[in-house]
């Protein structure tokens, strides 16, 4: 049940007390997901499904291994079974960067605090794949609650320990301008998902319904969700996860295990 301890719109004033208290817990219950809000969405004819996350209200997290058991989750719905063994229910929950042929981050990969993957800077190796198609970058949360996105470069640069932190790539949009590695009419068509942050404290993750280009899903994320640094995630298994709502993005029998998984917690209400 949610309910709101601050007093109602003035509208709802003169309404009988049992409408009153409705109109209180469906406010309280709307601000409530607010703080992690899903949506559809239709840009250049494609659909997507967009999260934002408020982190000022809610924490998002980084995961790979079971610090019980040290096993890598490898899926969602195991990261999501581990919440409930800890009283912990899972919100929503991305797939991260990419990684190797042994499920281990390729790049960067920082979970509260602690480097277990260090940044990797190398520069065009094939069997990076997307994440050699530079410049790649970091989604970083810091101890302070805020985020970012950068290029790799800059992330180095800034020299700023994280608190949750994940390197993929390629950056979709650098400084408000689209990465011009990208073809327009390009026909390497996947699923694919990215993040960025549109303030410090608002973060936006993107996953397509259906298979798209670089371009067109960097031009999302730079003209309809107004971000001016974006990062690529991952493609062809990404997949995004809301409470109540199920899963979206690639279809189940293309995903395969992950490495790291972003995601939002909330204790379960009893």
């Amino acid at each position: 049940m949610c309910i709101d301890a601050n007093r109602p719109p003035s509208r709802t004033r003169h309404l009988p007390g049992w409408l009153l208290l409705a109109a209180v817990l469906v406010a309280g219950c709307d601000r409530q997901a607010q703080a992690v809000a899903s949506k559809e969405l239709v840009f250049e004819s494609q659909n997507f499904r967009v999260v934002s996350i408020d982190l000022k209200r809610e924490s998002l997290s980084l995961h790979w291994k079971d610090p019980d058991s040290g096993e890598p989750y490898g899926t969602i719905n195991a990261l999501r079974q581990w919440g409930m063994s800890h009283n912990r229910r899972l919100l929503f929950a991305a797939n991260a960067g990419i990684y190797d042929r042994q499920f281990a981050p390729l790049g960067l990969h920082v979970e509260n605090g602690k480097a277990a993957v260090p940044l990797n800077l190398a520069h065009g190796n094939p069997a990076s794949g997307n994440f050699s198609l530079l410049p790649n970058g970091v989604f970083a949360i810091y101890p302070d609650g805020h985020a970012s996105v950068q290029t790799s470069a800059a992330f180095k640069a800034a020299g700023k320990p994280a608190q949750w932190a994940s390197q993929s790539g390629p950056m979709l949009v650098i400084d408000g301008k689209l990465n011009d590695q990208f073809i327009d009419d390009s026909n390497s068509l996947k699923w694919r998902s990215g993040v960025c942050a549109k303030t410090p404290h608002h973060v936006v993750f993107a996953v397509s319904e259906a298979p798209v280009n670089f371009h067109t899903f960097a031009r999302l994320f730079k003209e309809e969700l107004g971000c001016r640094d974006a990062l690529y995630l991952d493609g062809t298994i990404s997949q995004f996860y809301v409470d109540g709502e199920g899963y979206a993005g690639a279809p189940t029998f293309m995903v395969k295990p992950y490495a790291g998984i972003f995601a939002v917690f909330t204790q379960t209400t009893p």
